[in-house]
């Protein structure tokens, strides 16, 4: 039976890993007490309680508890280094491996950590920071469903999760793990737009910001379509219409798509590259 806050060794202190442990601790569901953080960085470690320079080292420090679970958030290509060093240590563990690695299958994970350990395979988002996440949770390498348990309580405490098959990670990858970014994109070139049209500069990004926050929030609480609601806000011939028609005209849905075969894409080739 597992309890209320398992310890957890974090193998990588990055923004992402930052967000999941930052919005989890609000919601609960982790004790930063019982968290230890590997990173080299000392900037990132400063945000913790509990950190080391080393993934051997936090595995140590956790070496006394048997609920421990680990978290791997290190970047891909540091995956060959980091399962030199704890391989060992994970040896014949019979609790998963939680990976976050953007693009690597967890096969390749399980190989390069000794081949023993299974690996329960998550993309989440930066939101997670707020608890507005959006992950996917993918049984990999060796993981059963109960493997998979203290990650969906870890992600579904800082937004939302979807079970898939490991096959569509990268495509889920593409969509909501990259596509906060595109948003951000979307509310940087609104911002830009309106001072170009003579907006204030505090004004123009206040008003992309809030206007943002505002149509996701309606479309998050609607059981209406986005192209229901799109429909409804769009007059004939009005001022909307008169600018979704400059989005068609350029390609917008279809450079969406092309983003995100790219997104997806990319992904592949680091699983290649790891």
């Amino acid at each position: 039976m597992e309890t209320e806050h398992p310890a957890l060794a974090v193998i990588g202190g990055g923004s992402m890993a930052s967000a999941i442990l930052l919005g989890a601790a609000e919601a609960g569901v982790v004790d930063l007490e019982r968290v230890v953080v590997a990173d080299p960085n000392p900037e990132r470690r400063r945000l913790f309680t509990r950190t080391s320079e080393s993934a051997g080292a936090a595995l140590a420090q956790l070496a006394g508890e048997p609920d421990a679970q680990v978290l791997l958030a290190v970047k891909p290509q540091m995956l060959a280094g980091v399962g030199g060093e704890i391989g060992p240590e994970l040896a014949g563990r019979p609790r998963a491996v939680i990976s976050i690695l953007a693009g690597v299958e967890s096969g390749r994970v399980r190989a390069k950590l000794g081949g023993s350990c299974p690996v329960v395979r998550v993309m989440p988002n930066t939101p997670a920071r707020v608890r507005l996440g959006m992950s996917c949770l993918a049984l990999g390498a060796g993981a059963e469903e109960a493997d998979a348990a203290f990650a969906l309580r870890l992600f579904g405490a800082i937004g939302e999760v979807v079970r898939v098959d490991e096959s569509l990670v990268d495509a889920f990858t593409a969509l909501a793990g990259s596509g906060p970014a595109y948003a951000f994109l979307l509310a940087e070139a609104m911002a830009g737009a309106g001072r170009e049209l003579g907006l204030d500069p505090g004004d123009a990004d206040r008003a992309a910001r809030q206007t943002l926050l505002g149509a996701a929030t309606l479309l998050s609480s609607s059981d209406r379509s986005a192209a229901e609601l799109r429909d409804a806000v769009t007059s004939r011939k009005g001022t909307t219409a008169a600018a979704l028609d400059v989005f068609e005209a350029g390609g917008f849905r279809e450079l969406v798509e092309r983003a995100m075969t790219a997104a997806r894409d990319r992904g592949r080739e680091l699983s290649a590259d790891a």
